[in-house]
């Protein structure tokens, strides 16, 4: 990435999450930009949100998030259009890392548990 898409991806992930925070702040939702990588043309920014709701439906909150696309990209054009001539189209995928590390954790927590109670039968059987 040239130094121009890393400001421009540095300021769209500043301000796209002051944008969402605002908007979901009172839903009990949490909502994280992980990551914004901008094309070489400035023209698409392709955001990274992880999304995590107790008790509420992941995907529909994501789902809203994608229908209100375009009033969220007028929202950052309002605060970024002193900044860039144009503003980037907005294309959101739904980041699932945490919840892949969170199995791995699960899974591996599973295998220690497997392993102590092994090695508490072999010494109960000496």
């Amino acid at each position: 990435m040239s130094i121009r898409t890393e400001k421009l991806a540095a300021v769209v992930k500043r301000d796209l999450g002051t944008i969402i925070q605002k908007g979901y702040q009172r839903t009990g939702s949490f909502i994280t930009i992980t990551k914004v990588d901008v094309t070489p043309d400035l023209l698409i920014a392709k955001v990274l949100l992880s999304v995590y709701a107790p008790g509420k439906d992941e995907d529909a909150i994501f789902a809203h998030l994608q229908n209100q696309k375009a009033s969220i990209r007028k929202e950052l054009a309002d605060k970024i259009r002193h900044q860039v001539r144009r503003i980037p189209k907005l294309h959101f995928t739904n980041d699932k890392t945490a919840e892949h590390v969170e199995k791995m954790e699960n899974l591996f927590q599973e295998i220690r548990e497997e392993r102590q109670q092994r090695d508490n039968n072999e010494g109960q059987e000496e």
